[in-house]
């Protein structure tokens, strides 16, 4: 675990507070989610629910409340006895997935670039970790070099749709020959939906499983921290079929054995409000997302424009820059503004070179500061 030891967001984050930096590099809201959700919190703590440890796989009311969510917004039907486990946080959840479905040696194939946590936990597990890195520039599967990668050590596919850094939701179309190479090599898929409600006009969500042949075969990964914008909070799931479920729920009941009693009871409440905060939730980051989008434009630099998480993605080359960390470690002291270089999403660094994410899941005023000091030291 040694080349793990330290994360960018860590580094990056310190940067921003020595240098009063707006941090534009972490991925969290800087305003708080649903005010009913904080009180529901509140009453569980006043009340006594969950102030001791809670039921190993989650609260009952909470697994019940997801399955009735998958069903509610996808079809999916779930028996949340025994199909549904409760994390800390779907990095945990992943985690587990990984370590319950790869042996040592195993390979787990992911699209780059991907989110660091990943290559972390296939090294936790054992596992290989093999990237096919996404189309330059628009961030697209690839897969014809998907099916390339396949060998027969691969056991895993690690799949992340809405996509963290680049935004990139993938298609109904891009799922289903996603789909076909994995019924082709008989794999496992852990599907990364963290982000499944951060999809903007245009798009749509397709959860993996969904696509014929695919339940069977793949364990969906949640977040109550990104849908209610809790991420303190760190509540995630994962679901899926009883046999896959039941080799995840070993491994994660020995990492954080559980956590967030009254958080659990609070996302219970969270995950049955109405259509209008779903609509306006996503409605209003994707107003943030213009304004970022379209400041960084007005900068000069060629600007993927996401279709889903908190994520916009730029090619810094414009600016004199052909390395983004250079441009990340500079822009602090030259801008007082963080971003996360892309080369710490790929093992071939070179492929996230000149590559750039920032968060837009902050206040407007907050995102409209930010470019106005990249404006002034940009000009």
């Amino acid at each position: 675990m040694r080349e793990h030891a330290t994360t960018v967001f860590g580094e990056m984050s310190a940067l921003a507070v020595a240098t009063g930096s707006v941090n534009l590099g972490q991925g969290f809201p800087d305003t708080d989610g649903p005010q009913v959700v904080k009180d529901a919190a509140i009453r569980a703590i006043q009340e006594g629910r969950g102030n001791q440890y809670p039921p190993a796989h989650g609260v009952p009311e909470l697994r019940a409340a997801i399955a009735v969510h998958q069903k509610r917004f996808y079809g999916i039907e779930l028996d949340p006895v025994t199909d549904v486990v409760v994390a800390t946080g779907a990095s945990e959840a992943i985690a587990a997935a990984l370590l319950a479905l790869v042996d040592l040696g195993d390979e787990v194939v992911m699209f780059s670039p991907w989110f660091d946590l990943y290559a972390a936990a296939v090294s936790l597990a054992g596992g290989v970790r093999v990237e096919v890195p996404l189309t330059a520039g628009a961030f697209r599967p690839d897969v014809d070099a998907l099916r390339a990668a396949i060998t027969p050590r691969t056991r895993v596919l690690l799949l992340n749709s809405p996509h963290n850094p680049t935004g990139s939701v993938f298609t109904r179309d891009e799922l289903a020959a996603i789909a076909a190479v994995v019924a082709e090599n008989d794999l496992w898929v852990i599907s990364d939906e963290a982000y499944e409600h951060l999809v903007f006009s245009g798009s749509e969500h397709v959860p993996f499983c969904t696509l014929p042949g695919m339940a069977e075969r793949t364990v969906t990964i949640g977040s109550a921290g990104k849908s209610l914008s809790m991420t303190g909070w760190k509540v995630g799931w994962a679901t899926g079929p009883t046999d896959l479920v039941a080799a995840v729920r070993v491994p994660r009941q020995h990492l954080s054995f559980v956590s967030g009693g009254p958080f659990q009871w609070a996302v219970v409440e969270g995950l049955a409000l109405p259509d209008s905060y779903w609509s306006d939730f996503r409605d209003g980051l994707e107003r943030q997302r213009d304004l970022l989008c379209t400041g960084l434009v007005e900068l000069g630099l060629p600007t993927t424009v996401p279709q889903g998480t908190y994520f916009a993605t730029t090619d810094v080359r414009p600016l004199g820059y052909a390395d983004g960390w250079a441009f990340c470690r500079d822009l602090p002291g030259r801008a007082g503004v963080v971003a996360i270089p892309h080369e710490v999403f790929h093992d071939d660094a070179e492929a996230g070179r000149p590559y750039v994410r920032w968060a837009f899941c902050k206040r407007p005023d907050v995102l409209q500061e930010a470019l106005d000091r990249l404006s002034r030291a940009f000009a």
